[in-house]
């Protein structure tokens, strides 16, 4: 599935991130640089969940039935509530 290997390539890259940030604040750096990656990752992360509530988005629709739109919507409002 390529949109999922799409998905893990942002995660992961999200983590790799995540690891230089901690050694910026191992190091001393600059808070404001710190702080500018950290805003960085949070939107890394953020726009990572809006594929991943598209892909679900897709297999809801695909199915059809009333559970699947109701499964959707709450995943929805969980995602947005959170962001």
């Amino acid at each position: 599935m390529d949109s999922k290997r799409r998905i893990i390539n942002r995660i992961s890259k999200a983590i790799g991130h995540l690891e230089s940030i901690r050694k910026m604040v191992e190091r001393d750096e600059d808070p404001v640089q710190i702080l500018t990656q950290l805003a960085a990752v949070k939107s890394a992360v953020g726009s990572t969940g809006k594929e991943v509530l598209k892909e679900y988005i897709r297999e809801c629709t695909q199915k059809g039935d009333e559970n699947s739109t109701e499964d959707m919507l709450s995943a929805v409002d969980s995602f947005i509530k959170k962001n």
